[in-house]
């Protein structure tokens, strides 16, 4: 049994949900199809991050993504809108605070150079101005920070991924409940993707977008993709005093916390770091490293309740912590949007657009993604992101 398609699009969480919406926006007869194993997206990415967004990276392409993803947020309600009903995906433009040691200092210095040239609206802080600005900041270890003014904050990611998921049906992208379990090759091309249950899809275009399971399809092709699923657990935090002006901050130290409702979330990095961790929260790990490391950068947080806490996957690029984004170097109709790092749901507007430009017009037309494409991975050239979180 077989169906046609003009693309096929593997994996329907925000990246090839966006895809599917700037396919069919762009040109409204494309056949595309998006084929997800788990339409309740139970163990998603898209659906399990802390949906955050920022301007504060140090590869140039990272910024001018961010710069065209807060654009599109801005505005979702009225491009998501699907028979009167707008979404509202929340997003409040708080900022990033990223504070630093004398360490740290230079890195921050070199960053802001980088985000400044880019037109990024990024302050930088001395230790002085981080105490008028958060007095509820413990600076005895710190020399200075850099905070975002404008296009960074957070927002609600399911809403966005459910609202991309309408609007791009409503195009006439079809969504097929469906596993890929191999793909079909002529002459260097894929022909067609073979789904569990012994179907196939007949395709132009195949795209991966399989998120952290990235690695598996494109071995179909004999791509060796550096991409693992690393899990990354999130802790829901209340505490009895307020914290007036909290932004999404990141300490030296590794953590990050930001509000969430009336209470927080906060994560940071674990210890030990393996493929494929199974979804469990990390509970050890804030007992002995987040709650000291909280209590002394924000010393209200010593009266701090862990509520709950749930753990999801980074699609984590092993070469160099940056999205890879277009064709395979052999097979021309297999592309790729994998291995953001965390930073997926933040970039999937402005790369969901980017990639649908090259499918359909050979070229990107608003942003240039060029310095992500595999290439790199094959020249032994990495495009370095030190502003990983």
């Amino acid at each position: 049994m077989s169906d046609r398609a003009d693309i096929a699009v593997i994996g329907g969480g925000v990246m090839g949900s966006a895809l599917a919406y700037w396919l069919t926006r762009l040109e409204p007869t494309a056949s595309v199809v998006v084929v997800e194993r788990d339409p309740t997206y139970a163990s998603a990415s898209s659906a399990l991050s802390a949906a955050s967004i920022r301007q504060q990276f140090t590869s140039a392409v990272n910024v001018r993504i961010s710069q065209a993803s807060i654009d599109f947020l801005r505005q979702a309600d009225g491009l998501l809108e699907v028979d009167g009903i707008r979404p509202d995906i929340g997003l409040c433009e708080r900022g990033y605070l990223y504070l630093a040691t004398n360490a740290g200092l230079p890195a921050l210095r070199e960053a802001h150079r980088i985000q400044s040239a880019l037109g990024a609206q990024v302050a930088r802080l001395d230790k002085g101005e981080l105490e008028r600005r958060f007095p509820w900041l413990n600076t005895a270890d710190l020399v200075g920070g850099s905070l975002g003014l404008n296009g960074e904050g957070w927002f609600d990611g399911y809403q966005l991924l459910t609202a991309l998921i309408r609007k791009a049906r409503s195009q006439g992208a079809r969504y097929q409940r469906g596993e890929v379990i191999g793909l079909d090759l002529d002459n260097e091309r894929v022909e067609a993707l073979r789904l569990a249950g012994g179907s196939r899809l007949e395709c132009r275009y195949a795209v991966n977008a399989a998120g952290p399971w990235a690695r598996v399809i494109a071995g179909y092709v004999g791509l060796d993709l550096p991409v693992a699923a690393r899990r990354r657990t999130v802790y829901v935090l209340t505490c009895p005093h307020r914290l007036e002006g909290l932004p999404l901050l990141i300490d030296p130290s590794g953590f990050w916390i930001r509000p969430e409702g009336a209470g927080f979330i906060a994560g940071l990095p674990p210890p030990e770091d393996p493929d494929d961790a199974p979804l469990e929260p990390d509970y050890a790990t804030f007992d002995s490293t987040l709650w000291p490391a909280l209590a002394h950068r924000i010393p209200a947080f010593e009266q701090a309740r862990l509520e709950r806490a749930w753990a999801g996957y980074y699609e984590m690029n092993l070469f160099d912590h940056n999205g890879l984004v277009g064709p395979h170097p052999r097979i021309a109709n297999f592309l790729l949007m994998n291995g953001f790092s965390g930073h997926g749901l933040q970039q999937a507007p402005c790369v969901g657009r980017a990639l649908a430009e090259l499918i359909l017009h050979g070229r990107y037309l608003s942003v240039d993604l060029s310095p992500l494409d595999f290439g790199r991975v094959q020249r032994g050239e990495p495009l370095r992101e030190l502003n990983v979180i």
